[in-house]
């Protein structure tokens, strides 16, 4: 199988070192030379993931065109802030019939669409059916040194979720599948406000205790938007859900977890994300879901608590103080 991987960022790199150690032929586009540079020269993203050896057939490829050519199975994995860009630029490329598969997990703020949504108000109509989305408990590191992880692939026709799970399954890498889009993906983007919820009161000094009432109460909301979205509830208990919650908000192999982790130090957050290098997602995320929460009419006081924190300057402090001062309730 030939494949493509439009984003060389970590996760995007990682899930081209997966099918790649297949021994499959894998180009690799970016915008930015830099991580192409690397994998070119030294089969290493010097950038994003330095010090991990990556197979010889994934290939660097600067032009998109040539990238695309000829590719059975496309991976998008650039950030949900710039998927409408990177997917204006390629509709025009893309092969027809093989699966589309992103694997960004966000909203777009201006239209409070998913990435599904955003694909499909992109891309050609006759491009649809074959769009996928894999989401679950993944960090890019442990995915590219070939650690055991599990993860859902998403596709509304059944037959295109089957085709990812097969290219992506190695005996370390295991994709189960679902036909609930919507739950995979509110799954995946809402997690990352919690963990920076958790980051932060674990940089305040709380410990086990407050990171599990963090946790629970999250994925409680999670749960609620998901259903005035039209996700079954039960997608988010599994890995697209609790799995990738429980995950990002327990490590600090987390990037959303590390901006917590230093607001609640006191460190401000352009100081904290220049030090990441990276994206952390759940800083426009908890601009999305608050709006989208808003408009749905969910209460989620979390995530409501952090896009006070991030946007409006509430102090950490305060932050806490707004969840304990709660009116009580049953659970």
């Amino acid at each position: 199988m030939q494949a493509t991987v439009v984003g060389a960022g970590s996760w995007g790199t990682a899930l081209g070192a997966v099918l790649a150690g297949k021994g499959w032929p894998v180009a690799i586009w970016d915008i930015d030379p830099v991580p192409l540079a690397g994998i070119g020269t030294s089969n290493e993203n010097t950038r994003y993931l330095p010090g991990i050896p990556l197979p010889p057939t994934l290939r660097p490829e600067a032009d998109l065109a040539k990238a695309l050519d000829g590719s059975q199975l496309v991976v998008l994995a650039v950030p949900s802030h710039a998927m409408r860009i990177v997917a204006e630029r390629a509709k025009d490329l893309l092969p027809t019939g093989v699966p589309i598969c992103s694997v960004t997990k966000g909203i777009e703020v201006d239209t409070l669409m998913t990435m599904s949504e955003v694909l499909e108000d992109v891309l050609p109509l006759h491009l649809h059916p074959y769009l996928a989305f894999l989401s679950g408990p993944s960090f890019a590191v442990e995915v590219a040194k070939g650690m055991q992880t599990a993860v859902t692939v998403a596709a509304s026709w059944g037959r295109v979720a089957k085709l990812v799970q097969e290219a992506f399954h190695t005996p370390y890498f295991r994709p189960y599948t679902s036909t609930d889009v919507v739950g995979v993906e509110i799954g995946g983007c809402t997690k990352n406000v919690v963990a920076i919820a958790t980051g932060l009161a674990d940089g305040m000094g709380f410990d086990a205790n407050a990171r599990a009432a963090l946790i629970t109460r999250g994925l409680a909301e999670i749960t609620r938007l998901g259903s005035a979205k039209g996700a079954n509830p039960q997608t988010l208990s599994g890995l697209a859900g609790i799995g990738d919650l429980l995950l990002t908000c327990s490590s600090s192999k987390s990037r959303n977890y590390r901006v917590g982790y230093g607001l609640g130090q006191g460190r401000a957050l352009e100081e904290i994300q220049a030090e990441l290098g990276q994206v952390a997602e759940g800083v426009l995320n908890a601009k999305s879901v608050h709006r989208m929460s808003a408009e749905l009419g969910v209460e989620m006081p979390i995530s409501e608590a952090v896009y006070r924190l991030l946007y409006e300057g509430l102090s950490a402090q305060d932050v806490l103080r707004s969840l304990t001062d709660r009116h009580l309730r049953g659970e």
